[in-house]
């Protein structure tokens, strides 16, 4: 069976049209059994691309097409700024972790233009790697096109004996003068080294007729337009996922160049774990082993908090989530969180746990949240269940002027090659795609603003809801040649990977060091000292079972800490923002006059108009209302200002919902209370 091993896919950022799940899709339809992901110099679409091919039945053959620097990694010259490509497999689990360890050396030592190896690490790290020799632009075959002969036998040579699996690399696409005497200079090596060839198909893309969209990608990404005839262009439509009749009829003359794909595949078993936590290691400060350190903290903190008295079952709650805490595993992640708030309050940085972390007593009492959840009937399985089958969030929002402080406190906390920072993609959305397909058709930027600017301002639109919900779309659409097109070609890209950025808050800590589970780079806008970015996302590194925090920079942490300084410098007033009342009158005027520009979550237009309408004159109140305001409960509000009014009527669904429901007017506002009703 043939297998595809040369495949690129939209996280190749550059080139690739392939979204994994079409690509995987349509491997399986044609009965592949293997398909391999080999993307420009990373592997940020490995997870996502192992998982689907798990699910369709096809093994997945994870590799890289990394860039080979012309001589060390570390030098920085103009000659450099063109490295060859190399086509490299991870066989096994050892071959995995090398190539992680390759792609990150690339980025974090070898950037310069493009992320680059040399033959000193590619030595370093051969264990378990199957490689091929590469496309037109790799070191053997520039050897050959440029007629060095000589040159191109003691690079295949090296080769040869660095990588004990390393295979000639043979390609058939039209309009490529040069291909046919590189391929019969490389088969006449092959013969005269011994090495066996494999025959790739260079794919960008899953179907022939999606050529013309990847032409469209390409100008986009290299800032040109259709028109431009010296832009960066593939040969012909050939690119694009080719079944094995049509590799075998393409290669007639050498079908053990086919056949060797299968070979490959055979050799390669990488089996990736998704079922342990790589949490780090706390250490305690008398060498207890964590559980019993968390319990101790715990008990300590109950008794500070609830120093005149605990509530009916307080003991009981905390004593349920300190064995689900224990049952889960996750006593050295509450305590590198403990650790962390620790840090801030030492430091009087301001710091705030948002979500569902607030409905943990064991928090609470640690001092890591400031809400007792008790008083505020909050659940804690909502944060964790012995059943949850992913790790908890606890999302903490510090001061942004000093949230860089605390994320260099947990790199020297826990060492610089165990934490990093996650990456995020950017996509097309409607109006981009929209905006930037017709600047690639050299279509007027007013034609395809117009366009872009009738799609409505809906969170998460696409252009398929855009068509049916927009009248002058939809009519025009019909009629108007240019602007089909426009729209046709807008929606084939729509989704598409753009760019990679550093996500905003997050953050991911590790117990060994993190090149064993993900390749680095360097962030977006940094350089050699700032902290690493991982190549994985967030679905994937929670997958691979690593711990991911999310650092929130807040900026009216910030404001609130500057007002603190303010008030003692000229007032002498010293303010503990936990001691403010949640029942000043004068406060709840203020904010029922609607005069709510920079209070968070309270300053848009329509969060003012409904402020002024609740009069709230309790903290519950102000919680219900921002609960509300977002798609679908939005519909809610009238009912629930008129309710605490007297204006409509109070109902519930059930009588025996009232004591659930009572203090939201019979409305469903909270997970928590879809909870309690369940």
């Amino acid at each position: 069976m043939f297998t595809h091993l040369h495949v690129h896919t939209e996280y190749s950022l550059l080139d690739g049209l392939s979204r994994i799940p079409s690509l995987v899709e349509r491997a399986k339809t044609q009965g592949m059994t293997s398909l391999g992901i080999t993307d420009h110099g990373g592997m940020y679409g490995a997870i996502d691309f192992y998982s689907a091919c798990k699910n369709a039945g096809i093994k997945p053959i994870i590799g890289c097409e990394l860039y080979v620097s012309p001589n060390s990694r570390v030098e920085r010259h103009p000659n450099e700024k063109t490295p060859y490509h190399l086509t490299v497999l991870a066989q096994n689990e050892r071959g995995y972790k090398n190539l992680m360890r390759l792609v990150t050396t690339s980025h974090l030592e070898g950037f310069y233009y493009k992320p680059r190896v040399d033959h000193e690490v590619l030595q370093e790290f051969s264990d378990g790697l199957i490689v091929l020799s590469g496309c037109p632009s790799a070191e053997l075959s520039r050897a050959i096109i440029e007629d060095n002969v000589d040159k191109a036998q003691e690079i295949a040579r090296w080769y040869k004996e660095v990588f004990p699996n390393f295979y000639l690399e043979l390609q058939r696409h039209s309009n490529l003068p040069f291909l046919d005497d590189l391929n019969k200079e490389t088969m006449r090596l092959a013969d005269k080294l011994d090495i066996p060839i494999v025959a790739t198909n260079d794919l960008h893309y899953v179907h022939r007729e999606d050529a013309p969209f990847q032409d469209v990608m390409v100008c986009i990404q290299t800032n040109t337009t259709v028109n431009d005839n010296d832009r960066l262009q593939m040969s012909d439509d050939s690119y694009y996922l080719k079944s094995e009749d049509e590799m075998r009829e393409l290669f007639v003359d050498i079908p053990e160049a086919i056949d060797n794909t299968q070979k490959i595949a055979d050799m390669c078993d990488v089996t990736l774990d998704f079922s342990t936590l790589h949490l780090p290691e706390y250490k305690t400060p008398e060498g207890e082993d964590a559980d019993t350190y968390l319990r101790r903290l715990c008990w300590n903190g109950f008794d500070a908090r609830y120093s005149n008295g605990s509530p009916s079952g307080a003991k009981e709650r905390l004593e349920y989530e300190l064995d689900v805490i224990t049952q889960t595993q996750y006593p050295n992640y509450f305590l590198v969180v403990w650790d962390i708030a620790e840090f801030a309050h030492r430091n009087k940085i301001l710091l705030g746990v948002r979500g569902s972390a607030a409905s943990s007593l064991a928090l609470y009492c640690m001092g890591v949240t400031d809400i007792d959840p008790l008083e505020y009937r909050l659940v804690f399985e909502r944060f964790l269940n012995v059943e949850r089958k992913e790790m908890p969030d606890i999302d903490m929002d510090f001061q942004d002027d000093r949230r860089d402080e605390a994320i260099k406190y947990v790199v020297h906390k826990y060492g610089r090659d165990h934490v990093a920072q996650i990456i995020t993609f950017g996509t097309l959305g409607a109006k981009a795609a929209i905006r930037d397909v017709g600047r690639a058709l050299a279509m007027p930027y007013a034609d395809a603003d117009r366009i872009a600017k009738l799609i409505p301002n809906r969170l998460g639109i696409t252009l398929e809801d855009a068509l049916e919900s927009t009248p002058e779309m939809k009519d025009n659409y019909g009629s108007d040649h240019a602007l089909r097109k426009l729209i046709d070609t807008a929606r084939q890209l729509e989704g598409v990977v753009r760019h990679a950025s550093t996500h905003a808050a997050g953050v991911v800590i590790s117990e060994d060091p993190l090149t064993e589970y993900v390749p680095l780079q360097r962030p977006a806008k940094g350089d050699e000292s700032d902290t690493a970015t991982t190549q994985y996302a967030m679905e994937p590194l929670a997958k691979l079972g690593l711990l991911k925090m999310d650092f929130l920079g807040l900026s009216n942490l910030t404001i609130l800490d500057m007002t603190q300084k303010l008030l003692m410098e000229h007032r002498g007033i010293s303010i503990e923002l936990n001691s403010i009342p949640l029942d000043d009158f004068l406060s709840f005027d203020l904010l029922a006059s609607g005069e709510t520009t920079g209070v968070f979550q309270l300053e848009s237009p329509g969060m003012r108009r409904y402020i002024k309408d609740l009069k709230p004159n309790s903290v519950r109140e102000l919680a219900a209302m921002i609960a509300l305001y977002r798609p679908g409960p939005m519909e809610q509000i009238s009912r629930f200002i008129d309710s605490k009014f007297g204006r409509a009527p109070i109902t519930y669904p059930h009588p025996a919902l009232e004591e659930i429901l009572e203090e939201t007017y019979g409305i469903i506002v909270y997970q928590d209370q879809v909870l309690q009703i369940l």
